[in-house]
């Protein structure tokens, strides 16, 4: 009985080792879900636009696209969701040049035509402030406005913590990775030790740093990142900062919310 009882206990030792392993080997597809774009492919957007390549630390070229307003009162700069590449989110440009601000999104590593793949969160945040420290240079900081959807609202926050951007506003957010994964799978979460989280993506670590005015939208029907996750957010926001809950709203198209667009307009017609 005791050999047995020694045999399971070392068969289940070597199954959870197996789980572990693949967990940490291979988080980053079940975190994201990039689309290749070939670097011939031509955009067919309908307005003007500038594509950006970008030498990253190691020399990794990030790719990213420019959208002109008429005439520009500063720059959005847009960290998109975990999935896609800026062939679609490029077609949220005109929301914010009809309103005149630049647009510029971010293919992340191993995304459209950025090149390379991802390894860590360090990884990711050094892409980003590589990013926002090159397309900066041809505006006033001031007049800059931060926007992260879904995964990008933690390094929309980091860049707003580190850097002084005019406003930052976050499209359900959540307040941090491990949180997330907490409240979608706690028996998971629960089994796996905290050092083999490649992402914690602590959102709440940056907003307390952040002296930019923050807005935060989120849908109450978002079934991707709990809207309560913003409720936790506000706990670490200035009280000036907004958490905007939006009825009804789901976790995809915020964009083309009619609160969210009518507040967004307000939001952009002011300074800092």
């Amino acid at each position: 009985m005791k050999k047995m009882i020694l045999w399971i206990i070392g068969i289940f030792s070597v199954l959870y080792l197996i789980f572990c392993s693949v967990f940490y080997f291979y988080q980053e597809k079940l975190i994201f879900y990039p689309e290749k774009i070939p670097a011939s492919y031509r955009f067919t957007f309908s307005q003007p636009f500038q594509e950006h390549f970008i030498p990253a630390a190691d020399g990794t070229h990030l790719h990213g696209v420019l959208f002109k307003a008429d005439s520009s009162k500063g720059l959005v700069f847009f960290l998109h969701g975990n999935a896609g590449a800026v062939n679609t989110w490029g077609e949220l440009a005109s929301t914010y040049t009809r309103v005149g601000y630049d647009f510029f999104v971010l293919d992340y590593r191993g995304f459209g035509k950025s090149e390379g793949k991802l390894t860590d969160e360090n990884q990711f945040f050094a892409d980003v402030q590589t990013a926002y420290t090159y397309i900066k240079q041809a505006y006033a900081e001031e007049t800059i406005v931060v926007i992260g959807f879904s995964i990008g609202t933690a390094s929309a926050a980091m860049l707003a913590a580190n850097n002084q951007p005019g406003r930052l506003i976050l499209k359900a957010p959540y307040y941090s990775l491990l949180d997330l994964m907490q409240n979608i799978s706690p028996v998971i979460y629960a089994t796996l030790p905290p050092f083999l989280f490649k992402y914690r993506f602590k959102t709440y670590e940056f907003i307390p740093r952040i002296q930019a005015p923050i807005t935060i939208f989120h849908g109450d029907k978002d079934y991707v990142i709990y809207y309560g996750s913003s409720g936790k957010l506000q706990r670490h926001l200035k009280p000036t900062d907004q958490v905007i809950v939006l009825p009804g709203q789901g976790h995809n198209g915020i964009n083309e919310n009619r609160e969210y667009l009518r507040v967004l307009h307000t939001l952009l017609s002011q300074r800092k």
